[in-house]
């Protein structure tokens, strides 16, 4: 086991493996108290938020957005254009995850958390507002970038900010099981915007084309109340308050969070670069694979349905990744995630071809559940555990949100870009995934990481960079 960092004013900086954390846990801190279990569900309700919003946008843009905003165009101009309005989103993530960042570290995790919630059930219900383009033109799509753009504002800080509140609220030596349930409730978004879009889509298609898309994008606004009423009532981390009460003693300086992941680089580019393979997953399998069936003569419904089971299994698969990178380490889960989807996408597209319910169903899992739960289930974790308290939300928002708009937000573009250029081939776009994974897994090899433990101090030597 690599030795960690002894306290008082000359920490060193962490070695690059992970040590194994259960030597060192305390028995009692497996047990949640009430404030830990608010906590973990005031985190899970924004994570279900941020995956409803973004997973009901990939469902729409994939089967409905293109008859609705760009019906004068081709079929393959209107998919193009629907996912262009899709990548459109993440340009901004980035900036909200700096602005968002910024405040999270240096006025609290929880006033980040309510600012997000709330405007990201707002521009979410705004876009099920937005008339289509037969009925107002070409101000239908511009509205639609616009609301898409602040939605991905708003989401850009929520995923850092959730990340890093659970985890550091976490007992040492669960930290990954309790992380994961983060994405547990990505898949109660994931059931609950595909079952909406199934449900609504059992009608008359003419109904389900001009207001029953619409009636999930207006549900947000039920979700952003739910979260409010919960993250209300947040309270800080010991390590935050600490370290804030640390800077109004003058103890320690107050920092610019940005200034200090600058200062401290190779973790901030790793986080994106590892983030990559996770951010295209479900894109690539999900949201580009449901637009791929489409075009092949499979009815949208079978799409929707299979993103439910998905989502269902999700629930449970996450936390059991959690728990698996508590006891083996988040960084063989999250390369043995790499390398399954760089294996899997193939056989995945494979059974897509069969036009069997069934077994574009079993696709769908072992394209996702298998290989991207694992990733998804360990990232947040893992990223948190790459930044200390002072610069911890800004750290995990730039990989998170950059790997997101980089990889996830122009995955189902280029994917069907590639597609195209292959004459209906997806041979490129395993191509494509392959690349991405390898880098994600180097990546992840090369990053240095606080082991889960009591003792674990602190990663980068702050005061002694300065000196």
């Amino acid at each position: 086991m690599h030795p960690t960092t002894p306290p008082a004013a000359q920490p060193a900086p962490l070695p690059g493996a992970q040590p194994p954390p259960q030597n060192t846990r305390d028995p009692q801190s497996a047990q949640l108290n009430a404030r830990q279990r608010r906590t973990i569900a005031g985190g899970a309700i924004g994570t279900l938020m941020e995956y409803f919003d973004y997973y009901l946008y990939g469902l729409a843009s994939a089967a409905v957005f293109p008859a609705v905003f760009f019906s004068s165009d081709s079929v393959f101009v209107a998919q193009l254009s629907s996912f262009a309005t899709f990548a459109v989103g993440f340009l901004l993530r980035p900036v909200g995850g700096l602005v968002f960042g910024y405040i999270g570290d240096r006025y609290g995790r929880k006033l980040t958390l309510l600012i997000t919630v709330i405007g990201m059930g707002l521009t979410t219900a705004a876009i099920g507002l937005i008339p289509s383009d037969a009925t107002i033109g070409l101000a239908a799509p511009i509205l639609l970038i616009i609301a898409r753009m602040f939605q991905g504002l708003f989401v850009g800080g929520e995923m850092g900010g959730a990340a890093t509140m659970v985890v550091e609220h976490a007992p040492v030596g669960r930290r990954g099981l309790y992380g994961a349930l983060l994405i547990s409730g990505a898949g109660i978004a994931n059931v609950a915007s595909a079952g909406m879009m199934a449900g609504l889509g059992l009608g008359p298609e003419s109904f389900f084309m001009t207001w029953g898309w619409r009636i999930p994008f207006l549900f947000a606004l039920v979700l952003a109340i739910i979260a409010v009423l919960l993250r209300r009532h947040l309270e800080e981390s010991e390590e935050f308050t600490q370290h804030t009460r640390d800077v109004a003693d003058k103890k320690v300086a107050a920092t610019s969070p940005l200034r200090e992941v600058v200062r401290h680089p190779k973790n901030a580019i790793l986080g994106i670069l590892i983030g990559l393979p996770q951010s295209i997953a479900g894109y690539v399998v999900l949201t580009f694979g449901l637009a791929f069936m489409v075009a092949d003569g499979v009815p949208a419904q079978v799409g929707f349905i299979g993103t439910m089971i998905v989502g269902a299994l999700q629930i449970v698969m996450a936390p059991l990744y959690g728990a698996l990178s508590d006891k083996v380490g988040r960084r063989q889960v999250y390369i043995a995630g790499c390398v399954g989807f760089a294996v899997l996408v193939w056989p995945a597209f494979a059974l897509y071809g069969t036009h069997q319910p069934v077994m574009i169903w079993l696709g769908m899992i072992i394209g996702f559940v298998i290989p991207g739960i694992a990733m998804q289930g360990t990232l947040q974790t893992m990223l948190t555990e790459m930044f200390d308290v002072e610069q911890r939300t800004t750290g995990v928002n730039i990989g998170y949100q950059l790997s997101n708009t980089l990889g996830g937000g122009l995955a189902p573009l280029i994917a069907t870009a590639l597609v195209g250029w292959a004459s209906g081939s997806i041979w490129p776009v395993v191509v494509y995934v392959v690349v991405i994974c390898a880098i994600g897994a180097v990546a992840t090899a090369t990053a240095s990481m606080r082991p889960d433990t009591a003792d674990a101090g602190r990663l980068n030597a702050l005061e002694g960079a300065r000196s």
